[in-house]
């Protein structure tokens, strides 16, 4: 599932290509799973609208809309395998493509999503996210999210109700460069570890979306172009290989359900 360098990569690349543009029409394929809000309110809500901005909140992609002079958003989840993308009209239709929206440019905005976990709705109010956002929150109320909580540090950074956007692959690699072991029960983490780990997980993420996120399954950019960041991985999906600071084998447990990597040497 993208991320969120992976979802930011994507919204600033669709912003940087749309913005200012309007809608002139909506096509969607009405497949019921892939619609929170109904495809003719979608196509309404959308028609004739002008694009303002395109941004990321938490793991959704947020398109901010002027129809008939009042603000409107359209909420763009990825989920597994979803893609949105900026084409021709004479680039073919991939299959499993759920939404094509006509742009006054003639260009199209296309949502492509072959497992159909992604979800499209539409809302009048200013949508918010599910938790706090990971790249901006302060120190303090980075450290009070995780105070008297019994749960493991990772199955805690996965919560999305307490950061959104976070997934596994930068909840690994945030714990590794703070050198804090996955199963650590997150209330037990000291001032200084968790002040550790909130700049190991800003400094991953910001570096993941200068590189343009990682690209391990589906995921590409909105030209369809491939990230770089997997290339930097240190833990994870790196079973057995060894830690590129030590050279001990990388371990891998799960957690909550969720495989999860880390270097049983750098790691405390």
């Amino acid at each position: 599932m993208p991320e969120l360098p992976e979802v930011e990569t994507i919204a600033n690349g669709v912003h940087e290509r749309i913005h200012g543009e309007t809608i002139l029409s909506v096509w969607t394929s009405n497949k019921p799973q892939t619609f929170k809000s109904p495809p003719e309110v979608i196509a309404e809500t959308l028609t004739n609208a002008r694009i303002d901005r395109v941004h990321r909140v938490g793991k959704t992609i947020v398109v901010d809309l002027t129809h008939n002079k009042r603000p409107a958003q359209f909420l763009i989840h990825l989920g597994m395998t979803g893609r949105l993308l900026v084409s021709t009209p004479e680039t073919p239709i991939p299959p499993h493509t759920h939404a094509i929206l006509t742009l006054s440019s003639g260009r199209e905005l296309r949502f492509v999503d072959a497992r159909r976990f992604g979800r499209l709705s539409v809302a009048s109010d200013t949508y918010a996210g599910p938790g706090r956002e990971p790249l901006t929150i302060s120190l303090e109320d980075f450290i009070a999210l995780f105070r008297n909580r019994k749960t493991p540090i990772k199955a805690a950074l996965l919560n999305q109700s307490l950061l959104h956007g976070v997934g596994n692959i930068y909840a690994d690699e945030a714990l590794f460069h703070a050198g804090i072991r996955p199963l650590r029960h997150a209330g037990r983490l000291t001032r200084v570890e968790l002040t550790r780990l909130r700049a190991a997980l800003i400094k991953v993420l910001k570096h993941a979306i200068k590189l343009g996120g990682s690209s391990v399954s589906d995921y590409v950019d909105a030209e369809g172009v491939a990230g770089f960041f997997q290339l930097h991985h240190h833990v994870y999906s790196r079973t057995g290989e060894p830690c590129r600071i030590c050279k001990t084998p990388i371990k891998r447990v799960v957690v909550g359900g969720r495989s999860t990597h880390f270097c049983p040497t750098c790691q405390k």
